[in-house]
């Protein structure tokens, strides 16, 4: 799968070849449809918050995202395969803007 990847801080995004994630119990993997780079991976992508936001590079860039479910972890209730969401992954979950990304919170129908 592809994503936009963020390599060395205040470099241009590339768009790599990645694995795909595993699923967890609790996790929700999308097929993403549209991602929004917003100012807040713009400041990351700048190394702005590099003293607060410590990732280990290269990550995936992306906090807003848009797509169809296509596979759950075991004890997810709530969604299902082929289910339509959009999403903004946990702080500690972010950058996953490649297509085929698994959150835990805040998916919505």
């Amino acid at each position: 799968m592809r994503a936009v990847v963020l390599t060395k801080y205040k470099q241009p995004l590339e768009l790599i070849e990645v694995e795909e994630p595993q699923v967890g119990e609790r996790d929700v993997l999308v097929a993403v449809e549209a991602v929004g780079l917003n100012q807040l991976d713009e400041k990351i992508r700048a190394g702005e918050f590099a003293q607060i936001l410590p990732y280990s590079l290269p990550v995936v860039m992306g906090n807003d995202v848009a797509g169809t479910v296509i596979r759950v972890g075991r004890l997810v209730e709530s969604f299902r395969a082929g289910d339509r969401v959009f999403a903004r992954p946990d702080q500690n979950r972010m950058g996953r803007s490649r297509n085929g990304s698994r959150w835990r919170k805040r998916i919505w129908h």
